[in-house]
């Protein structure tokens, strides 16, 4: 089994490949040539890292007909909600824009690998309490430029299904969390608050934002399996 991660060098980028890894697959991925690769240092020598900006359309084209994979987990993107508000024009470009280009070099190549597009609960955006708890069915009602971009993932994903029978699964994962979540991110941000303090290297006050959400938490480790699970046995074009 040959499998590419798009955006392997992220967070649950690294956790998919330890995890295919343990599976016994071909890992490969892609990163741009920026990127930090902390996240991946421990797996050198056991993946194939290939530079790729998926905004360039020849470079992600090139690296389908270098690899030739089984399947794909499509993961790379502008995944931080308020960077989209910041820059919402380059967060649709990357997201959208970014997966066209992938679909089309699949397309184009006639290679027909599984297609895993991670999308995220976000997509979902205003949800009633009638509504809860929330299921694949439920309307989508973007709130953020992020959140637009994702729907719009989900629904190319289904597109491209439907116009020329390419194995999209499409998934929707709400909050995760773990080893190596960046600082940014609630539950690393508390965390490292708290670690700070106990070091003595900050007053004993935690920083918080809106504590009024409710959030769901899983574990990444929990994630990235059910990401390969529905990668090799979803039902193409289904959520």
């Amino acid at each position: 089994m040959r499998s590419l991660i798009t955006g392997l060098t992220g967070f649950v980028g690294s956790h998919l490949a330890e995890y295919l890894l343990e599976d016994e697959a071909e890992v490969f991925g892609t990163a741009r040539w920026r990127s930090d690769t902390s996240n991946i240092e421990h797996l050198e020598g056991r993946i194939g890292l290939v530079e790729c900006d998926i905004r360039d359309s020849a470079s992600i084209k090139q690296v389908i007909l270098d690899v030739r994979p089984d399947e794909i987990y499509h993961l790379a993107a502008q995944s931080f909600v308020p960077t989209s508000w910041r820059a919402p024009s380059e967060t649709l470009e990357t997201n959208i824009v970014g997966q066209v280009h992938l679909l089309e070099a699949v397309r184009e190549l006639g290679t027909n690998p599984r297609i895993q597009i991670a999308g995220s609960s976000e997509e979902y955006g205003m949800v009633r309490e009638n509504e809860l708890p929330i299921k694949e069915t439920n309307s989508l009602r973007p709130l953020s430029p992020y959140a637009v971009s994702k729907v719009g993932q989900d629904l190319l994903g289904y597109q491209y299904f439907m116009s020329y029978g390419l194995n999209i699964i499409r998934t929707r994962a709400f909050n995760h969390t773990g080893p190596r979540r960046g600082s940014v991110f609630v539950t690393s941000n508390f965390a490292k608050q708290i670690a700070d303090i106990e070091r003595g290297r900050r007053e004993p006050v935690i920083r918080v934002g809106n504590l009024d959400a409710k959030r769901d938490f899983s574990d990444v480790r929990d994630i990235v399996r059910g990401y390969v699970l529905a990668a090799r046995q979803g039902e193409p074009s289904e959520v």
